[in-house]
């Protein structure tokens, strides 16, 4: 028997296309996890359509003023490179005449590891989003060792959006945690439509939506229905990896 190992698999959230919904289900992941006690720490390698992480548009701005842990600190140690122009990082940096270095985000997570756990990592967009001259936001996941969260919208064409993602990570052989469905635009998905996606993903993913997140009117304290899915991954998770360990 080998010592437990009682670290929280880190998690990387990654979305089937831009607004999906990956930085919403971070705050919930950071809030539950605070919670239960953990000290989990927010990261956003590449940010782009801000000035800078104070920005009103800064997802890590959003995460501090909401999570009640963080408020008073400054958002800029979670942001790695930010750029002005909404569109890939890649070419967003190549704008301002910047390069991206992989090595430097690495060794970033590498050293926040060290006094956090888990390490909560927003990506952006989608798996094939470029980050960098030859790679994209699904090789900094296999890069990161860390287990996948896909942030899916609940509505009219989640399933091919979803299942295209969940496949490319199989083929690389990534963890997948968990499939999320966010119900936040201004119509709501029918309940019919959300029963039949998740039928059609858990048909052929076997069973790995963890729930739907619904609309949250104060993003300070969300509806405690809306942490089921979190919940639900995170114990997962605890479990398959406190198993690996004996």
């Amino acid at each position: 028997m080998t010592k437990q190992n009682n670290r929280i698999p880190d998690l990387f959230i990654t979305g089937t296309d831009t607004g999906a919904g990956k930085t919403v289900l971070s705050l919930l992941l950071m809030q539950y996890l605070y919670s239960k006690g953990a000290d989990p720490f927010y990261l956003k390698p590449f940010q782009t359509g801000c000035k800078n992480s104070y920005d009103t548009d800064s997802d890590a701005r959003f995460i501090y003023s909401h999570v009640s842990q963080l408020k008073g600190k400054d958002p800029a140690g979670s942001v790695i490179y930010c750029y002005r122009n909404p569109k890939a990082p890649f070419f967003a940096a190549r704008d301002q005449g910047e390069t991206i270095d992989l090595k430097v985000v690495e060794k970033e997570i590498i050293e926040k590891r060290l006094s956090y756990n888990p390490l909560i990592i927003e990506g952006s967009g989608g798996l094939f989003v470029p980050v960098a001259e030859n790679s994209m936001v699904i090789d900094v996941i296999k890069m990161t060792h860390a287990s996948t969260i896909v942030a899916a919208r609940a509505g009219m064409g989640t399933i091919n959006h979803t299942l295209l993602t969940i496949e490319a990570l199989n083929r690389r052989k990534i963890e997948i945690a968990g499939i999320v469905l966010l119900d936040s635009g201004n119509k709501l998905t029918s309940q019919t439509m959300i029963g039949e996606n998740i039928e059609a993903l858990e048909t052929v993913t076997g069973g790995t939506v963890a729930g739907i997140i619904g609309r949250i009117d104060d993003f300070s304290k969300p509806a405690a229905d809306w942490y089921e899915p979190v919940e639900k991954i995170v114990e997962n998770l605890q479990a398959t990896h406190k198993a690996a360990y004996y």
